[in-house]
């Protein structure tokens, strides 16, 4: 069952445990008040065994063998106990007592007494039996005197003890309890102090909170709530960049277009108004491109949606993808080419993969020149699954490389009408997957991509490992 209240299990915790040792030492309690209770009967029997013994004489060659009150009012604790006794010879002959009051099934040493217990008239007794020698007798007689006693004030020992121990219990118990819910609301006052401190900043303060006051238990805490709220920072930051840059891109295509449209309804002359609609067509379709890339750099984002986990041919995607864009490719008079034969094999998404694939070649496309060549091709190294795209066109500058990755950026100069979030895509769409993506130069002067996702075997071993863990 789950606790809902921290200071409540805590409680819990500290005081089931301190419950159970108080129960173990209840019952060692009761033990104890037990022993002590036999001791002090024994002890007690012990006297009155003594005194009717040693009062046991030899008067004109007959054993007198008068029993002395002080052997039977030692009994006398108020609880009403009933002292029974005999005395017999050595020879068995019974001299005074009660002649059916049970014997010891083993006889005595001489002045050491033995201690047994026997059921007697319905009751239960505590008997001790003692051998001594006849004062007065010179030829060695001994008797045998066995005292009993009923066990009212025994058992009266043994509750008022264990009742006293079991109240001290109690008591230390409550006062335990009082003590770690004082303790308690002590201890979880910083905790309560770090809550309303994050709960009285503003919707938009996310600086980090000092853990200079708090204590050494909480800093990891306000280290994670730092980190958290930095991390909250910066996307809410990408997230403002994102929708200025979106904002921008989109407002260049829309201006131009209106202005199309003005124009082709202004001019009189019908060849002019069909450029006018020509320009408004392809205004319309870098629009919507521009869109369509925007929407897929939404959905490969992290949590933007859930993943899917699908075997993918890496190189039946790329000669999907290079059949969409022949048209382009001729268009520009570019050589196209694919060297994929065998099948290489990866999983994940593959709308999403295959989306990447079409910004890399797109890219390779759009920024070669006219009777350039674009080489994609395919295969299995180890445990990645490959694909490199070559271009011959103008190519990155090493010193531009580890910026492009970046939304919307544009390498200085670039020639075309490209909206810097090709790359972008293709980055959030390798590392989903768990892949890595290098830029170098080709062979043909021009750039070179290179995007390694896992193989299908080492996906397949990784998920297990995740499970596993």
């Amino acid at each position: 069952m789950r606790i809902e209240s921290l200071r409540l299990q805590l409680l819990c915790w500290l005081l089931l445990p301190l419950a159970g040792l108080v129960a173990l030492n209840v019952w060692t309690s009761g033990r104890q008040a037990r022993a002590t209770a036999d001791l002090v009967t024994d002890r007690t029997l012990d006297a009155s065994v003594r005194a009717i013994a040693e009062d046991v004489r030899l008067d004109r060659g007959v054993i007198d063998a008068t029993i002395p009150p002080v052997a039977l009012e030692m009994f006398d604790t108020g609880h009403r106990d009933r002292v029974f006794y005999r005395v017999d010879t050595a020879e068995g002959r019974l001299l005074t007592g009660y002649p059916d009051l049970p014997r010891p099934k083993a006889t005595p040493k001489e002045g050491v007494p033995l201690h047994f217990s026997a059921p007697y008239r319905d009751q239960h007794l505590r008997l001790a039996a003692l051998q001594y020698p006849v004062v007065g007798a010179h030829d060695g007689e001994r008797v045998t005197v066995v005292v009993g006693v009923t066990l009212a004030g025994h058992a009266a020992m043994v509750r008022e003890l264990w009742v006293g121990g079991f109240s001290q219990q109690l008591v230390l118990l409550a006062a335990a309890g009082l003590l770690v819910l004082v303790g308690l609301r002590q201890g979880l006052a910083p905790l309560l102090r770090l809550r309303d401190t994050v709960m009285n900043k503003g919707r938009d303060d996310l600086a980090p909170i000092p853990d200079a006051a708090v204590q050494s238990e909480l800093r990891p805490l306000v280290a994670a709530l730092n980190t958290y709220m930095a991390r909250v920072e910066g996307q809410m930051a990408a997230q403002r960049r994102f929708v200025a840059n979106a904002a921008h891109q989109l407002r260049t295509p829309l201006a131009l277009l209106a202005t199309q449209v003005t124009y082709a309804r202004r001019t009189p002359d019908a060849a002019e108004r069909e450029e006018a609609l020509s320009g408004v067509q392809e205004s319309t379709r870098r629009l919507a491109r521009l869109a369509s890339q925007l929407l897929t750099l939404s959905r490969s984002e992290p949590g933007s949606r859930r993943p899917r986990d699908e075997e993918i041919d890496l190189s039946a995607s790329a000669r999907l993808v290079l059949e969409g864009l022949v048209d382009l490719a001729i268009e520009r008079g570019i050589d196209l080419a694919l060297d994929a034969d065998a099948p290489v094999l990866t999983r994940g998404d593959g709308a999403m993969t295959r989306e990447a694939i079409v910004n890399l070649v797109e890219n390779a496309l759009r920024y070669t020149p006219a009777g350039g060549s674009v080489a994609v091709s395919v295969r299995a190294e180890d445990d990645w699954a490959v694909l490199a795209v070559e271009d011959s066109g103008p190519g990155i500058p090493p010193q531009e490389r580890d910026k492009v990755w970046e939304r919307f950026y544009r390498v200085p100069g670039t020639p075309g009408e490209g909206s810097g979030i090709g790359l972008s895509i293709v980055r959030e769409v390798v590392d989903g997957a768990g892949g890595t993506l290098t830029l170098g130069t080709a062979e043909a002067g021009g750039l070179k991509v290179e995007m390694r996702l896992p193989a299908a075997s080492a996906a397949g071993r990784l998920e297990d490992g995740i499970r596993g863990a």
